[in-house]
């Protein structure tokens, strides 16, 4: 695949994910705007970590129906509206619904272009062009908080909505130019009168052959399980901080806030070298050194409330291992298959629930314990994660290569 083309899919992905994350530096200023508590105020995370949910199962199955270049324009069209949506959000339930439909389409978006990249590489090269838009999103992820915090000061929360909504009508434009033409292999026929009925039909049957790969596909099912536990702590993490941040002793503005997800960029450089891994057979190990490494960032964590230092090691630990261990996880599941939207889009369930659980049980924990509780609850989480592959790993590395079990 061309360099030039890899380059979209990672730009284009991380565009698309920072819709689904403008939100965390921005808790604060949504809980006074609206007069949400800080305990409560996680919801808007989970509302929105809800919508990617429905995406994963209702929109991301789309990309192996219908024409992918026609689809991604659609959804980021549709993305636009609902970032205006937000922007003018005038109470909670508008909020709220707004946030939905941004979780929805921003994963859609984000997740079709994995699959589309996948589905466009050669199988040789696939865990590397997959590891490269991977590394777009974690860009896009991280850069989102200091785009948000930089935006929110100068121009208030709503500006961060209505500036996105703006950039992502330029996005169409370049991937309708760009964007090579690609038929879904599962496209449905479209020549008689009846195409509607047929069309529909086959989109229940895609469905359904979503969850029949949750049920039978061993590697699916595991790797899952770790990528929710793994965005659980993610989420559990980057959810709280805005609260330890804008306390004392620290006191820092949004943008400032915004700007610790530039520590965690190292993490897109672990994504790309995770997905030249996995190509080479080394997933187990890996996954035991980011399993690992996860659960030891936890330490530095813990004495951010006293040291600057600390923190920064902790985020830099936590965001290299996270993302290495995203990419591996993708890499395998997306060999057990090709059914390749499915497949991205029955994994990055499992990471929904655990990213809108994780946020909802920081805001909770931290309104109770402090940071001392999000630190437990995060090693505690990484911990479970740790065992569980240590339990599964073997079945796992029989999955590989015989195939869904």
């Amino acid at each position: 695949m061309p360099r030039s083309l890899v380059l979209l899919f990672a730009c284009a992905s991380g565009l698309s994910v920072a819709n689904v994350y403008y939100a965390q530096p921005l808790l604060d200023a949504l809980a006074a705007d609206f007069g949400i508590s800080h305990a409560a105020v996680g919801g808007v995370i989970t509302t929105t970590q809800l919508g990617s949910v429905l995406a994963l199962l209702l929109l991301v199955p789309l990309g192996d129906l219908l024409p992918r270049r026609r689809l991604m324009l659609a959804q980021l069209v549709a993305l636009a509206v609902a970032l205006v949506g937000v922007c003018l959000a005038s109470g909670t339930l508008s909020l709220m619904a707004g946030m939905l439909a941004v979780g929805m389409l921003g994963t859609a978006m984000t997740q079709g272009l994995i699959a589309y990249a996948a589905s466009a590489a050669a199988g040789h090269e696939r865990g590397r062009v997959v590891g490269a838009a991977q590394s777009g999103v974690v860009a896009g992820l991280l850069l989102a908080r200091v785009f948000a915090g930089l935006v929110a000061d100068q121009a208030g929360w709503r500006g961060v909505y209505a500036v996105s909504a703006a950039i992502m009508l330029m996005l169409a434009l370049l991937v309708w130019r760009a964007l090579p033409v690609q038929v879904a292999a599962n496209a449905a026929p479209q020549r008689a009168a009846g195409a509607a009925a047929s069309l529909s039909a086959s989109y229940l049957r895609l469905l359904v052959s979503l969850f029949s790969l949750l049920w039978r596909n061993r590697v699916l099912q595991v790797r899952g399980v770790i990528a929710l536990l793994m965005f659980a702590v993610f989420g559990t993490f980057w959810s709280a901080l805005v609260f330890l941040l804008s306390a004392t002793p620290y006191g820092y503005s949004h943008t400032t806030i915004g700007a610790f997800g530039l520590v965690g960029l190292a993490g897109a450089l672990a994504a790309a070298r995770a997905g030249r891994w996995a190509d080479q057979g080394r997933a187990q190990h890996t996954s035991a050194v980011a399993l690992t490494l996860m659960l030891l960032s936890w330490l530095p964590l813990a004495f951010a409330p006293h040291s600057l230092t600390a923190l920064l090691i902790g985020i830099l630990a936590l965001d290299l291992a996270v993302q290495a261990l995203h990419v591996t996880n993708q890499s395998l599941i997306l060999r057990s298959g090709t059914e390749h939207s499915r497949l991205i889009g029955g994994y990055m369930l499992f990471y929904a629930i655990g990213s809108g659980a994780g946020a909802l049980a920081a805001t909770i924990v931290y309104a109770t314990a402090a940071w001392s509780g999000v630190c437990l609850l995060g090693a505690g989480l990484s911990l479970t994660a740790l065992l569980f592959w240590h339990v599964t790993k073997w079945p796992v590395r029989i999955a590989k290569v015989a195939g869904p079990i």
